[in-house]
């Protein structure tokens, strides 16, 4: 398959894009050169290649221990809010009733 102005102006025409006669050309050479490289893909021997399931050779995942450690505590949060109540931060009302 060929891809000619006509093709590239009615992709862009369903797109909802606008080309220059320079990105039209542009576009054309750059859609052809992808149908090439897909014709090439085709064109490959596969026969024989088990079907990629895993991208690690190892089907199961490493997982490291889920450990809780505490980064900071509630007072050390609240240090620096500009509103605060005693235990929470205080933010302003966005939505209204």
């Amino acid at each position: 398959m060929k891809i000619d102005k006509n093709t590239v102006h009615r992709l862009a025409e369903l797109a909802k894009l606008e080309f220059d006669e320079a990105a039209t050309i542009e576009m054309e050479m750059d859609l052809n050169n992808m149908l090439n490289f897909v014709e090439q893909l085709e064109s490959v021997n596969i026969e024989n290649v088990e079907p990629l399931i895993f991208v690690n050779e190892s089907n199961v995942n490493q997982l490291r221990d889920d450990v809780a450690i505490t980064s900071s505590t509630q007072a050390d949060a609240l240090k620096n809010a500009p509103q605060k109540d005693m235990y929470y931060f205080r933010v302003p009302k966005v939505i209204s009733q």
